[in-house]
């Protein structure tokens, strides 16, 4: 059994001082005796139920130079994160049992973590013909092109409705691609014009937001909008819920801490979508304040050095946030007094689980003991060459933050620790 003490544990939107025991996988109550007991001493820390991030990639089967299951859930590990859903733009893609197997069985044999596939909405992830959702439907967290908008008003229609049928939400990367650029290489804003470069125009993002709700009013179906970037989709998705739509959405740490004003021709700076405004930022941050924004989720998407070497014009798109997300969005959100640790908890221990049907993780006996441990008062420089994560492209590299993950455990076991003094309890 592991005891640890001395810290503050956050159970039901609330702050306990309490200590937290753990043996055989599971959250148990308090030991009376100390037989046989680790006890592990974490003063100043605060224990939560392990982050989720209902949005990352982990490139194999297919691209494992970039990420393989077994880095990408070591890098989730030191970043807190106990559950992570990825997504489908693999070889193959999975968009029948038979190709969604070879993954499973690499997550089977690596994973450190809980790691949960999408299945694709379309064969190959090419907007026509649907996956084989009966069949892929007990084995996966929900159905998503990501990298790619369905462009089709009738496949996303016939999408929600099977989607619908066996209980899965569609997970939509919302991207009208008739209204972008080719070339676009940044938001379509004051940075784009300043230095000449392509913007990628918001109204490609919001329209097809816009679509895929009237969709949901006519089939029911659950929706989740990834990786929301503008204030248009914040208000369309708040004036969604208050009509009582089964929607949700999530947003990713550098929308809620950047703006293009902080871009620099560097391929850590490019994704998609695109870094925004300052508009679009302080509406995703209200987002995140009045609900309307569910879940933070990383879009983790690791590349090689040489893919990411190019600039903003060259580079493909995507970074690493695994490993950054916590200590960043702390020391910028919640210190700077923008966001209350509970909402920002909220947004990675407990609405990913309710939204996504994942069993309750409250910190209460019997419940799997996944487990985040936080020092909140670990300064550091962000460095990505020591990162778990193949990839090393962020943005926050060389960043000063003031906390750090000191441990995580992933039922039960403990799969990641940064504790000076751990030895003498191991």
């Amino acid at each position: 059994m592991l005891l640890f003490v001395g810290g503050t544990v956050y159970r039901n939107n609330r702050f306990e001082e309490d200590a937290l025991a753990v043996d055989g996988g599971r959250v148990v109550p308090l030991p009376s005796r100390l037989d046989g007991v680790s006890v592990v001493r974490i003063p100043g820390c605060l224990i939560v139920p392990g982050f989720v991030d209902v949005h990352a990639h982990f490139r194999q089967p297919g691209f494992a130079y970039k990420e393989t299951i077994f880095s990408g859930a070591s890098a989730a590990a030191a970043g807190g994160y106990t559950t992570v859903c990825v997504m489908p733009n693999l070889n193959p893609v999975p968009d029948t049992l038979e190709h969604l197997q070879t993954e499973l069985n690499f997550i089977r044999r690596d994973a450190v973590i809980r790691v949960k596939p999408y299945g694709a909405i379309t064969r190959g992830e090419q907007g026509a013909e649907l996956s084989d959702f009966d069949a892929l439907a007990p084995h996966v967290a929900g159905f998503s092109d990501d990298g790619k908008g369905v462009q089709s008003r009738e496949v996303m229609r016939e999408a929600m409705e099977r989607a619908k049928a066996v209980g899965k939400p569609i997970v939509a990367h919302c991207e009208d691609e008739s209204l972008l650029r080719k070339d676009w290489a940044v938001h379509e804003g004051a940075y784009a014009r300043r230095n000449g470069l392509p913007g990628n125009n918001p109204e490609s993002e919001w329209k097809q937001v816009e679509r895929d709700l009237e969709l949901v009013r006519d089939t029911g179906c659950r929706y989740h909008v990834c990786h929301m970037s503008t204030k248009e989709s914040v208000s369309l998705i708040r004036e969604a819920k208050r009509d009582g739509l089964p929607v949700t959405c999530e947003t990713g740490p550098h929308y809620l801490t950047l703006t293009d004003e902080d871009l620099q021709d560097d391929g850590r700076f490019k994704m998609n979508p695109p870094i925004r405004s300052a508009a679009d930022r302080d509406a995703l941050l209200s987002g995140l304040l009045d609900g309307t924004v569910d879940c933070i989720a990383t879009d983790h998407a690791p590349h090689s050095a040489e893919e990411k070497s190019r600039g903003l014009r060259g580079s493909l798109n995507g970074i690493v946030g695994l490993e950054t997300a916590f200590p960043v969005l702390y020391t910028q959100l919640v210190e700077t007094g923008l966001v209350p640790l509970e909402t920002l908890l909220r947004a990675l221990c407990v609405r990913p689980r309710e939204i996504f049907g994942f069993p309750s993780c409250m910190l209460s006996p019997g419940e799997a003991a996944d487990v985040t441990i936080i020092d909140l008062n670990r300064p550091h420089i962000i460095q990505s060459a020591n990162f778990r994560s193949l990839g090393r492209a962020t943005p926050f590299d060389g960043w000063g933050v003031s906390a750090a993950i000191a441990m995580t455990l992933c039922d039960g076991k403990i799969v990641y620790h940064n504790l000076p003094d751990w030895e003498e309890f191991s």
